[in-house]
């Protein structure tokens, strides 16, 4: 991307709605629809400021890589990502659930080795190393829950809002991970390169983001 352009990386679904009304406080309204326009990247009202919809893991790789100034992605994305090359200077307060290890009640007290299914593989080795406890790690992509109702795992990593999947499962939640909610993510050098236009934009955000919580 130009020096001229502010490029936002943005995922489909819930953080893309729920992220439009901050930038439309910071004064960036998209002029294209992610869910009708064939475009990939995205024009808004403002000709120096671009928006890129793209999978939810994939936007700390474009924003470490400078392939977008600045991002936003659920703190589970970026504990997985691991953070490299990109400053998180904002917390903006939505998309919230929590990062849970869950199962049948005592799953986890098993003796040996604990069987986890999840997507967030590198989180989970991480928070089971440090409890200094080896547990055996199963990926999945979806349907976390299914996997100690048929026997694949004793327990599960994942995120739960309500909580409702697991009540209907059968399962409960065990372990509390991590609290989620979609952070700001910026490029390093892109700080640097487009200081004033960034700090700006982080500026109104972090305002929409106080008027928000001032008005819940």
């Amino acid at each position: 991307m130009s020096n001229e352009t502010l490029t936002i990386a943005l995922s489909k679904g819930r953080i893309y709605k729920d992220t439009l009304p901050l930038l439309a406080a910071a004064s960036i309204t998209p002029v294209d629809d992610p869910e009708t326009s064939r475009k990939l990247i995205l024009d808004t009202n403002l000709p120096e400021v671009k928006l890129v919809v793209i999978r939810a893991a994939d936007v700390p790789t474009y924003v470490q890589y400078g392939a977008a100034d600045l991002g936003v992605s659920g703190k589970d994305v970026l504990m997985e990502h691991g953070g490299e090359g990109i400053y998180e200077p904002l917390d903006l307060g939505i998309a919230r659930c929590k990062l849970m290890v869950a199962g049948r009640p005592g799953a986890t007290e098993t003796e040996g080795r604990l069987r986890v299914a999840t997507k967030f593989v590198n989180t989970t080795r991480r928070y089971y190393a440090e409890q200094g406890r080896q547990v055996e790690i199963i990926k999945l992509y979806g349907s976390m829950e299914l996997a100690p109702i048929v026997g694949l795992a004793d327990c599960i990593v994942d995120l739960v809002d309500t909580g409702n999947t697991l009540r209907a499962n059968g399962l409960v939640p065990l372990e509390h991970i991590a609290d989620i909610s979609s952070r700001l993510v910026v490029n390093k050098a892109s700080m640097k390169m487009k200081s004033a236009r960034m700090k700006d934009l982080i500026q109104r955000l972090a305002e929409a983001v106080d008027q928000a919580a001032a008005a819940a």
